[in-house]
């Protein structure tokens, strides 16, 4: 009855205002699918080629990012100094997240595939300092990892209606990132020489000093060498 009622009032209005205001009255179901449904997997294959390759075009250099990184004796950095870094070497997000796309050539020190967050521990040729270097392989990435999507420049927010939108793409992204790690046999990797091209995250919001005792790779592709 009071579904009839509200109709019936908004017809009225119409009607009292005549034809220059006249609106189109359409349910919560049909402007749903008016909007469409968002499709990561087809967004992702639009872009694959381009991400891919920016990636291995533009990376920096890990050393060299690392290298211009000075924590203090507690492994910790003050913000404005790795703001610096940043501003040199890769993006800031809006989320004043620090975002890299890094190559690297280096030995596996340890390999940790206990669990679904498989990793290694890099000795990146070039850089002798404290920052321990990690980097995923698998067979899952973090849920809450948005580094290569984040690090490319050409993939933004307001690209997409929501944040699960936005959302969706990083997951799709890691999902054939783990896909394309999937032939890694841990076993080769310790002790091996690596070449790899990937993206990493620092994450400063509401920081002063930030931890920088290890950081995370997230790769794109990883070739033993």
């Amino acid at each position: 009855m009071r579904r009839l009622l509200g109709l019936a009032l908004v017809a009225a209005i119409v009607g009292y205002l005549g034809w220059p205001y006249a609106v189109t009255i359409v349910s919560i179901e049909d402007d749903g699918a008016q909007a469409g449904t968002f499709d990561p997997a087809a967004y992702v294959d639009g872009v694959w080629e381009r991400l891919e390759s920016t990636i291995r075009d533009e990376s920096v250099d890990l050393a060299s990012i690392l290298g211009a990184m000075r924590p203090n004796e507690t492994g910790f950095a003050q913000k404005d100094e790795l703001t610096t870094v940043a501003e040199e070497f890769g993006l800031m997000t809006a989320g004043e997240a620090h975002v890299y796309m890094v190559r690297a050539t280096g030995t596996v020190t340890a390999v940790a595939a206990d669990t679904s967050l498989g990793t290694l521990e890099l000795s990146v040729e070039g850089y002798e300092g404290p920052v321990v270097v990690e980097v995923y392989i698998g067979p899952r990435i973090p849920s809450d990892e948005s580094s290569i999507r984040d690090a490319v420049g050409f993939i933004s927010f307001g690209d997409f209606r929501e944040q699960t939108e936005y959302g969706k793409v990083a997951s799709e992204i890691n999902r054939r990132v783990s896909e394309a790690l999937s032939s890694l046999d841990p076993a080769q990797l310790d002790g091996a020489r690596i070449r790899l091209f990937g993206a990493m995250t620092i994450r400063t919001f509401n920081l002063v000093e930030i931890d920088v005792r290890q950081v995370s790779v997230v790769p794109l592709w990883i070739e033993i060498e």
